[in-house]
Order: C-alpha cells, then structure tokens, then sequence
C-alpha cells in the first residue's frame, strides 16, 4: 500500500479545506493508499512546545488579522517571514528529514507555501525515493518564491497559464509541470443535487424574488463584512460568518432594509452559494473559484488591505471577465449596479473552464508515484529519477485534463 502525505497548515483554511477535498476524493476512489494528513508545525515542533509556551498555536495571530481586517503591511511581513525560514533552513531540514525517515513515504504532496524548499530537501535527504510535488492552492506564485523553488526536484501543479508561465521562467523542466483546471475545489461542488431556491430562501427567511448576495470572506469571516452590510442596506444578503461569533452578532444587531440571513460556521457552503445571484468576498483563491464555478458574478476588493499572494486574482478576474474590483465598501453600490444591470444575473455565459482539479491532482499523485517506482532490470530511463515520459504542461494539449484559458 503506498503511503501518502498531504502537508497542510491552519493559516487562513484554504489550504486545509483543499487537503480535505483531496482526501475525500481518495477515498471515493477506493485509492490503495496509506493516505495522512499533516500539519507542517506538528513536525517542526512535535512536542507543541510553542503552544504551551504561548498559550496559541503558530497560525492563530494570522488568523485572527484576517477576521479583524487586518492585512495591511503584510508584504512587509512576508518577506521578513521569508528570510527568517531561510534562516532557519538547517533547523528546519533537521526536524522535517528525522519525520520522513520514520514515516517513509511514497509521496510527499505540500499544499502549502514558503515552506517548500525545506521540506524538498528535508525529504531528498532522509527518503529520496519518494517524490516531491508543490500542489499550489494559489492561482499565481506572489510573491516570487511564495510556491516555487527554482534549483530543486519538486513537481509544480497549478491552476491557471499564469503559474505555468512563472513555472517556466524558475527554470522547472517541462516534465515536472503539471497543469490542471483551476483550483481545488470539494467534491461537494461536483455533486450539486436540485434544489429549491425559492423554498430555501424563505426558510432563510428572505424574498425568494429579490436578487441576493452572499458575502464570504473564509472561515474566520472579516469587519469588512460589516462595511459591505451597512454599504448595501437595501440589498438582501446571506452573510457567512465561519467560526466569528462576534461578527455573526454584530451583524444581527446591524439595522438594515433588505433582508439578512446571518450564518455562523457550515459545511453547507454549496447550498448557500447556490442560493445567490452574486458573490462579495475577498479575492482568496478559493471563494473565487468556488463562486465562478457556480456560475455567480463576483465583487471583491483590490487596495492596499489586498494580502499580496491574492492580488494577482483581481487581475485575473478581471481578465477573464467575471467580476469586478473595487477600492473600498461604498464604492459598492456603484459596481452592484453595473454588474447586475444586464436581463440575466447569474453568469451562466461565462467564459469559465470547467474546474475539475481536484480529480485532476489525484490522478497526478498516481501518476508520480508509477514513474518513480523502480525500474525492470535491463530498462533504460532517460534523465532524473522523477522524469516522466511526457512533459505535461510543455504540450498541455497532451494532457487530457490539461486546460489552457
């Protein structure tokens, strides 16, 4: 049975979510792995000293700056994160090489970022057998060096030409690139049963008939939220709150004119974007992709808050014609107005690929873990361990899931 890990960590829940979609589809598959989920902090620090010395786990400031709004200067912070895990380099390699000596996997899948030439050379040193892939839960690489490594082994998967052409210009052979769809998105959103909107909307507790925003800012919900309310207080809105109790009560007490349906924490999250006929959110990744492949206009934010790994995403979305960005909540009005000012107002007409990524990945994981197998006697492969016989994302037309927007 081979054995897998997914490398995950708790910073915002992207990345997270897309290890549990992952996992699911593994099992759906019946997959014969030894599949294990694993967060990056419980093998740097195994003993959880830092929480017990801090009373809060490594990701919970970030966490908490996210549901307060508080992203400002943040690409400041990221490139001093970026030198002191250059700095811990050593330490680091120590620490992740001693775990996969023990576990000894037969493929290493990181969903992460900024942490991967770490674990790339943590894992050649203590199992080189086992291949490396960087699965990137971000539609491009920003900063440089967030998720590519120039000068290592490590597969680069991506969703989107942008992050292939980044890929391309580090110097990543053409064989380690592999392309898919888009972003990883939970089966869920694959499986979409009927559904009564009309019905579920009254349960909500709002006009079936009027047009309606679902506003989602991640798992930890933001203020912003709150700004958008107040903004649009003549617009009905289902506003997901995710594990922010306070913001959930802040927003019930908030006087408005249309309807609101204030939700705390859910799995349902298909269900409740189904119900809208737009998205307002941040441009994460994740929400993003989820929105456009259901089908609903998206507004979101491009300023001096915008976190720099997710301001590319404004740029895509604009170019592809999904969406509109705006500054700050009372510009909202405005965009709300153009963007639902045509007959239909769902997009339904986009120009969106179909996003099947996260069937895509696992099919790519198989794939890695074949090639890098060992050979029959007497067989001769050409270049490294890793090389694979077609480079995938060199001849995207080669790939059957291969996308090219």
């Amino acid at each position: 049975m081979r054995r897998v890990e997914l490398i995950y960590f708790n910073a915002g829940g992207g990345h997270r979510a897309a290890a549990h979609a992952l996992c699911d589809v593994i099992g759906q598959q019946q997959r014969p792995w030894d599949l294990r989920l694993v967060n990056l902090f419980d093998m740097l620090d195994p003993t959880r000293a830092y929480q017990r010395w801090t009373g809060s786990c490594p990701e919970d400031f970030y966490n908490m700056r996210l549901a307060r709004g508080w992203t400002w200067g943040l690409e400041t912070e990221l490139r001093m994160l970026q030198r002191g895990i250059r700095l811990s380099h050593r330490w680091m390699v120590k620490r992740l090489a001693s775990h996969w000596a023990s576990t000894r996997p037969d493929l290493v899948a990181s969903l992460i970022p900024n942490f991967n030439r770490a674990m790339h050379d943590a894992l050649a040193l203590a199992w080189p057998e086992a291949p490396f892939a960087t699965v990137m839960t971000d539609l491009a690489d920003t900063p440089p060096h967030f998720w590519i490594e120039p000068g290592t082994t490590q597969h680069i998967v991506c969703g989107s030409n942008e992050a292939l052409r980044q890929a391309r210009a580090a110097g990543v052979p053409g064989q380690r690139i592999w392309l898919t769809s888009g972003m990883i998105l939970r089966p869920s959103f694959h499986a979409l049963p009927p559904l009564d909107r009309r019905a579920l909307r009254r349960e909500l507790g709002l006009d079936p008939d009027l047009r309606t925003g679902v506003v989602l800012f991640g798992g930890h919900g933001s203020s912003q939220m709150l700004e958008i309310s107040r903004h649009l207080e003549d617009v009905q809105l289902i506003l997901l709150c995710g594990h922010n109790r306070a913001l959930a009560e802040a927003l019930r007490a908030q006087r408005h004119r249309a309807a609101r349906a204030v939700v705390g924490f859910t799995d349902d999250v298909p269900r409740l974007l189904r119900l809208g006929d737009f998205f307002i959110g941040k441009p994460g990744p994740g929400s993003l992709s989820e929105a456009v492949h259901l089908g609903l206009p998206v507004l979101t934010f491009d300023n001096a808050a915008t976190m720099p790994q997710e301001r590319y995403n404004v740029r895509w979305l604009r170019e592809q014609g999904l969406g509109r960005a705006v500054r700050h909540p009372r510009e909202l009005r405005q965009a709300f107005d153009v963007l639902l000012s045509g007959p239909r107002s769902r997009a339904a007409d986009s120009a969106a690929p179909a996003n099947r990524a996260v069937f895509e990945v696992v099919d790519i994981l198989d794939e890695l873990m074949r090639w890098a197998q060992p050979r029959p006697a007497g067989s001769v492969v050409d270049g490294s361990r890793n090389s694979l016989p077609v480079a995938r994302a060199a001849d995207a037309s080669s790939l059957g899931w291969a996308v090219s927007r």
